[in-house]
């Protein structure tokens, strides 16, 4: 078996085919009725190149869940709360006496809808817990673009993004549609998204900014693929769904990690249910103190 990365950015990495070997145990009797594997021919398939997307978007776009009795596919058949979410790069002003490596001397960031995640000093999930979110972090992450702009087409001048600990919070139980659309400041990009806590249904995906009037004609609430992470097409949008039905924090985060490091994530608080089973478990009380 041989793989190589699909990628779209910039960045330096391991660009090398790995190989592994497969070998399958078989009885005696299938080996002397078998044919000499040194008689078959070897099968050695070209891998596409490196950034060829639309090879990638092909594959991925092919893959289906079961969705029979054993392995259903349980999507959401209607939406409580929709979201579009950008991902994308963008600019911080370079700190006071720094040398920056991103565009005229700024400093490179990345960001959703435009705010660019800052750790808190004190745990989500322990705030969240004990309701002392004050000075931790604000309920407010924005639930639509901030500034609509032609998120595919010539990036806009001003290239900042904010800074901030904002969440969205959702009542148990929530069904989510999430629309994630790539943007081209900076350079369209595959962003491989990681949500924490919930599996979700990639019900659609395309090229260009996202049509809320004729894109969700198409989207797959059948048998769509079921995952907890998904690649937002470089140039392109994904529309996953999920039922917010796990209580806590949970962080939704960008897979490259150095996107991760200059902000590109978010988080979700998913509250209480009325039954016993559906709350949040107090910490243990050997939890170490940080």
């Amino acid at each position: 078996m041989t793989a190589r990365p699909y990628v779209t950015g910039q960045g330096t990495f391991d660009n090398s085919t790995v190989a592994g070997i497969l070998e399958y145990e078989v009885s005696h009797n299938t080996i002397q009725s078998s044919h000499s594997t040194k008689k078959l021919p070897l099968f050695k398939p070209n891998l596409p190149p490196l950034n060829d997307t639309s090879f990638a978007t092909n594959f991925t776009s092919k893959l289906r869940s079961l969705a029979n009795a054993q392995f259903p596919a349980n999507v959401p058949q209607k939406v409580d709360r929709q979201f579009i979410f950008t991902v994308g790069l963008g600019t911080h002003s370079c700190p006071q006496n720094q040398t920056c490596q991103g565009p005229n001397g700024t400093m490179f960031a990345a960001s959703v809808n435009n705010v660019s995640f800052a750790m808190p000093t004190t745990a989500l999930l322990q705030a969240h817990h004990f309701g002392q979110s004050k000075g931790v972090y604000t309920p407010d992450f924005p639930i639509n673009p901030l500034i609509p702009f032609n998120y595919t087409g010539n990036p806009p001048n001003n290239t900042m993004v904010s800074n901030g600990t904002k969440l969205v919070v959702l009542p148990f139980n929530t069904t989510v549609e999430l629309i994630m659309q790539d943007t081209s400041i900076l350079g369209a990009e595959s962003h491989p998204l990681h949500l924490h806590g919930f599996n979700f249904f990639v019900v659609g995906q395309g090229f260009g900014n996202f049509d809320p009037t004729k894109d969700p004609t198409n989207f797959n609430l059948i048998d769509p693929i079921e995952r907890n992470t998904v690649g937002v097409p470089s140039g392109g949008w994904v529309a996953i769904r999920f039922l917010a039905d796990n209580p806590g924090v949970w962080f939704m985060h960008c897979h490259l990690e150095v996107h991760t490091s200059w902000g590109l994530k978010m988080a979700w608080v998913v509250l209480d249910g009325k039954l016993p089973s559906q709350k949040l478990l107090p910490p243990p009380a050997d939890l170490p103190k940080c």
